[in-house]
C-alpha cells in the first residue's frame, strides 16, 4: 500500500483520498474450465494490485504506475484504447462497463503499484480491474444489484455483499472481453473478490455459485515463475476458447460442462483432432475438480496432488497451453519428496507453476528446484511462498 501512496504523492503533490487493493490468484485445479461453464478451485494470494486515488473537479482521469514511465490521461466521456499505454486499458474498460450500468463517474487521479508478477499467470489483469472498480466505488459511491443495475450511494458505499461481488466480477469480465480483447471467463475476477484467508474458493461457473473449503494448514503454496512472460491478448487464449465452443456445438451441448469422459469418447468421431484434444482437457479438468474436492474433504492429499500432476500433463499434451520451461518446473517438482502436486496455473503459454508442498519443507523445496532449474535452463528461478488471503478491499 505504501508504494502506491508514495507514487501518488510524488506525482500529484498531495495525499490520496482513498486506497484499495485486490489480490492476484492461483488456480488450484480447473484449467480453462470457467468459460466452459465448468468447475474451478482457486486461491487468492498475497500478491496485490494497490491503487491510491483522489477525485478531481473536472472529467479528466490521470493514471500513473510504478511499473511504467509515462502516465495515461483521458476523459471519462471519451475513452479509447491507447497503444502507447495498454496497461491503462483495464481501468478504461472497467469505467465503460460501470457507465453502461448507470454509475456516474467523475474525474480522478490514481497511482497503481503491483506486487503481482506481470505475465506470471497470477492474474494481475483481474486484480487491476477489481482494484479499479473498488476505487471508483470509494470516489463516486455506488452499489450494484445482482442484475448489474447501479444505484448511487449516499456518503460512503456500504460493505460489499456477495451478490454485489458477483455483479462486479461480471463487469470486470466484460471489460476484459469487450475492451481489452481477452475472451476470458469469470475465474480470476471471482477469485480476487471472493477470496478467504486459508480457504479454497470453489466456483461453479454454470450456476455462478461460490463456496469455500479449508486448505490444510500443513500445506504451503509455492509459486515458481518460469521467466516466460505470457500475454493472453496475443490470441492463443481466444483460439482455445473457440475450439472448445466448436467442440460443444458439434456435440450438441451448450458447453463442455455437459459432457463426461465416456460421452466424449463415444462422440469422438464428430470432432476434428484439435477440437477433440481441447475437449479432452476441459472434460478431464471438470472431472478432476469433482474428484479433487472429494479427496480434499477427507484430507487425502496424495490423491489430490496426483490430480495436479495429471492436470499439467493434460495441459501439456492435449490443450497445449504449456511451454518447455513450465514442463521442466513440474518435472523438477515431481521428484521433490516434499511436493504433493504441481501444475501450470492460469492461462498458460508461460507464467508460473503452482506447487503444493509440505509447509515445513517449503524453503528447502524452493532452493532445490531453483538450483536445478538454473542448471537446466541457464536462468535463475524466481519463486515465492504465498499466503492464502482475503479478497479485495
Amino acid at each position: 500500500m505504501n508504494e502506491a501512496i508514495r507514487c501518488f504523492e510524488k506525482h500529484f503533490g498531495t495525499a490520496p483520498a482513498c486506497t484499495t487493493r485486490a489480490p492476484g490468484r492461483v488456480e488450484l485445479l480447473g484449467n480453462h474450465t470457467d468459460y466452459n461453464q465448468g468447475l474451478v478451485m482457486a486461491l487468492a494470494v498475497d500478491k496485490y494490485i494497490t491503487m491510491a486515488a483522489a477525485p478531481r473537479d473536472d472529467d479528466q482521469v490521470e493514471l500513473v504506475s510504478t511499473a511504467f514511465d509515462a502516465p495515461a490521461r483521458f476523459t471519462v466521456g471519451h475513452i479509447e484504447r491507447d497503444p502507447e499505454a495498454t496497461w491503462a486499458n483495464y481501468t478504461k474498460g472497467l469505467l465503460l462497463q460501470l457507465q453502461q450500468r448507470g454509475v456516474r463517474t467523475g474525474g480522478f487521479n490514481a497511482a497503481i503499484h503491483s506486487t503481482v508478477p506481470l505475465g506470471g499467470g497470477l492474474s494481475s489483469s483481474a486484480a487491476l480491474l477489481v482494484a479499479s472498480a473498488l476505487t471508483v466505488r470509494k470516489l463516486h459511491p455506488y452499489t450494484l444489484a445482482a442484475d448489474g443495475t447501479a444505484t448511487p450511494a449516499q456518503g460512503h458505499a456500504p460493505p460489499l455483499t456477495d451478490p454485489e461481488r458477483l455483479a462486479l466480477a461480471k463487469a470486470c469480465q466484460a471489460a476484459e472481453n469487450q475492451f481489452v480483447g481477452v475472451n476470458c471467463g469469470l475465474l480470476d475476477h471471482i477469485s480476487s473478490l471472493f477470496g478467504k484467508a486459508h480457504q479454497v474458493v470453489r466456483i461453479d461457473c454454470l450456476h455462478l455459485t461460490v463456496d469455500w473449503a479449508p486448505l490444510p494448514a500443513d500445506l504451503a503454496v509455492v509459486v515458481c515463475h518460469s521467466g516466460v512472460r505470457h500475454a493472453l491478448v496475443g490470441g492463443e487464449y481466444n483460439e482455445r476458447r473457440s475450439m472448445c465452443e466448436a467442440a460443444a456445438a458439434k456435440l450438441g451441448v451448450a458447453a463442455l460442462r455437459f459432457v463426461n469422459p465416456p460421452g466424449l469418447e463415444a462422440a469422438r468421431a464428430r470432432l476434428s483432432p484439435r477440437e477433440y484434444e481441447c475437449a479432452v482437457h476441459i472434460v478431464g479438468e471438470n472431472d478432476r475438480v469433482q474428484r479433487g474436492a472429494r479427496a480434499l474433504a477427507v484430507n487425502d492429499l496424495a490423491t489430490f496432488g496426483g490430480f495436479l500432476f495429471d492436470s499439467h500433463a493434460s495441459s501439456r499434451d492435449s490443450f497445449k497451453n504449456s511451454c518447455p520451461e513450465l514442463d521442466i518446473l513440474v518435472e523438477l517438482a515431481r521428484v521433490e519428496p516434499a511436493c504433493l502436486g504441481a501444475r501450470l496455473t492460469g492461462g498458460g503459454f508461460g507464467g508460473a507453476t503452482l506447487n503444493l508442498v509440505q509447509a515445513d519443507q517449503a524453503e528447502t523445496f524452493r532452493a532445490s528446484v531453483g538450483r536445478a532449474y538454473e542448471s537446466r535452463t541457464g536462468h535463475p528461478l524466481e519463486s515465492w511462498v504465498c499466503d492464502v488471503v482475503d479478497g479485495a478491499a
